[in-house]
């Protein structure tokens, strides 16, 4: 199960988190400005963030298999439409609509499902399994770049998604709701379905959630979060070869940011289930905040290297322990709907962010005052965590 949701990651995010490869090629064709090229990712955003909340339903009732499948047929037929973009219009139908849904069920339902499928270590098998986020940046940007300087962006296109519609179809076919359909318990569970002997967790219905102040606090740090993070995806290359790095070179630093996020999410999702989700995501802003003051001072190659490996450990840890702490506050009974209500705040972050780093630097011709501000959203996240108080546990009659 671990496996196949790693699989269906990777192939949904690996074409996704190479929008900032595609950048340039697409603005020297039509001219547009970087806000309005970026809006595209942005408008994607939005739709993943409302469509998340329904796949994020439908996989708590039919389980990940019917969701996976929808969503790699949306992510197919998108990208397949993107190789016939001629007008502004159609980027934002074909990048913003149809892909947009279709990455409403990359995230939610795999994170979503290991939590069923694990008690013990669930944390350290979310991140394992969204290490396919971190190995999508790893592969996905540096594949685009060599098909793009062979066959130019729009056949690319065609290549990337045909090829992630074929390996998500077929690994869905794997996909199980949960071990009961197998006639398994969960990792880690004890005999009679518990936690452990003399407690049970609470679970809360999406009505009961919101009436709390977690909740809204968790919408908060999911907001830092995105915005943090898609800003860097959309237009690190952007930025790197505005500093005169080559397109290759900047691929390279993508790919680095793949690798250390990997890292983040096996070592700080490991973490998480000893030290708590709440520690692991204070220390990943923490680190963000101060990459990007780092990132303030970039005049060299070897600086933005140093950045990737900082904010890819970052962007990993905080990734993998949204879900998990998610279970803790929440329960699971409506895992999935909660994770996709929460997550609305992770993709207006991510809309909002990458779109203002467009404006800021079509106003003033610089990304730095757009690094000045993610530090300090950085910032705000660790705030918004700290408050957070988890429910105890409580004790059975």
């Amino acid at each position: 199960m671990v496996a196949a949701l790693l699989i269906v990651s990777i192939a949904m995010w690996g074409p996704y988190h190479a929008f900032g490869v595609f950048f340039k090629p697409v603005l020297t064709e039509f001219g547009w400005t970087r806000a309005l090229t970026s809006g595209a990712f942005s408008f994607a955003q939005i739709v993943n963030g409302l469509l998340v909340i329904v796949m994020g339903t439908l996989n708590d009732r039919f389980g990940p298999r019917m969701v996976v499948v929808l969503c790699g047929c949306l992510i197919g037929v998108g990208y397949l439409l993107m190789s016939q973009v001629h007008a502004l219009w159609q980027l934002y139908l074909f990048y913003g609509v149809i892909i947009g849904a279709g990455m409403g069920g990359a995230f939610v339902p795999q994170v979503s499902t290991i939590a069923r499928w694990f008690v013990k270590r669930r944390s350290l098998m979310t991140g394992i399994v969204a290490a396919g986020t971190g190995v999508s940046l790893l592969v996905g940007p540096i594949i685009a770049t060599q098909l793009i300087s062979i066959y130019e962006w729009r056949i690319s296109y065609i290549i990337m998604g045909s090829s992630a519609w074929l390996l998500i179809m077929l690994t869905a076919l794997f996909l199980k709701r949960d071990p009961a359909q197998v006639g398994q318990q969960p990792y880690g569970e004890i005999d009679g379905g518990g936690p452990g002997p003399g407690l049970r967790v609470k679970s809360f219905a999406l009505k009961e959630a919101v009436d709390t102040r977690q909740f809204w606090l968790f919408n908060g740090l999911s907001f830092c979060y995105g915005f943090c993070l898609f800003t860097m995806i959309v237009h690190a290359v952007p930025y790197a070869t505005d500093l005169g790095i080559s397109e290759t070179s900047a691929a390279y630093i993508m790919m680095t940011i793949g690798v250390a996020s990997i890292i983040g999410k096996v070592v700080l999702g490991g973490a998480g289930d000893r030290i708590g989700n709440k520690q692991a995501i204070i220390i990943s802003f923490t680190l963000w905040v101060l990459a990007y003051f780092w990132l303030l001072m970039a005049t060299e190659e070897w600086v933005l290297y140093l950045f990737a490996v900082g904010f890819g450990i970052a962007y990993g840890g905080n990734s993998t322990s949204h879900s998990p702490l998610v279970a803790r506050l929440f329960g699971l009974s409506s895992h999935g709907l909660i994770m996709g209500v929460t997550g609305l705040g992770v993709t207006i972050g991510g809309a909002v962010g990458p779109f203002i780093a467009g404006y800021i630097f079509d106003t003033t011709d610089s990304y730095q005052l757009t690094f000045f501000l993610c530090a300090l959203i950085a910032l705000v996240g660790i705030i918004f965590t700290s408050l957070m108080k988890l429910t105890r546990v409580e004790l059975t009659d």
